[in-house]
């Protein structure tokens, strides 16, 4: 299990996990997420992200749980990425189970609460910015850190 350190995992969350876990049909798993007190803007994004996440199944950083075997199988993280590793991890997670006869799924039920921190940091103009940078050239992009300053510019 990877959970960032400024994200809270519930006890409904936990428990959808280790049914997820003891059912021995997923390979593993992410979860929406819950962001709070953020601007309308962020609001917007994180119902697009959970649509997106939801629907091609792929885990958010703040939260990323896997098979030990699967982890290892597939390399574990990129770690020629700087960001979005978490979505290849989701990818190739999700090609080991399907040769295994495993799911990798998003849990919906209780949302991980995640901290708003980089939203409330970075203006709205500042992260469309950094989106459309890894959406015009992702692989560039991704694979240098002075090209994520939302990620990487210390902005604490």
């Amino acid at each position: 299990m990877f959970v960032d350190a400024d994200s809270l995992l519930n006890p409904g969350m936990i428990a959808d996990i280790l049914q997820m876990i003891e059912g021995g049909k997923h390979v593993g798993c992410g979860s929406v997420m819950h962001m709070p007190n953020l601007p309308w803007w962020g609001n917007a994004a994180m119902q697009l992200w959970t649509v997106l996440s939801v629907t091609f199944r792929w885990a958010s950083g703040a939260l990323v749980v896997c098979r030990a075997d699967a982890f290892r199988d597939v390399g574990g993280f990129n770690q020629e990425l700087f960001a979005a590793d978490e979505i290849d991890l989701s990818q190739l997670l999700k090609q080991w189970g399907r040769k295994h006869g495993l799911k990798f799924t998003i849990l919906t039920r209780h949302p991980l609460i995640t901290s708003p921190r980089k939203v409330l940091l970075y203006s709205g103009r500042e992260i469309a910015g950094q989106i459309l940078s890894v959406l015009f050239s992702p692989r560039k992009t991704l694979q240098d850190k002075k090209k994520l300053p939302i990620w990487y510019d210390g902005r604490r």
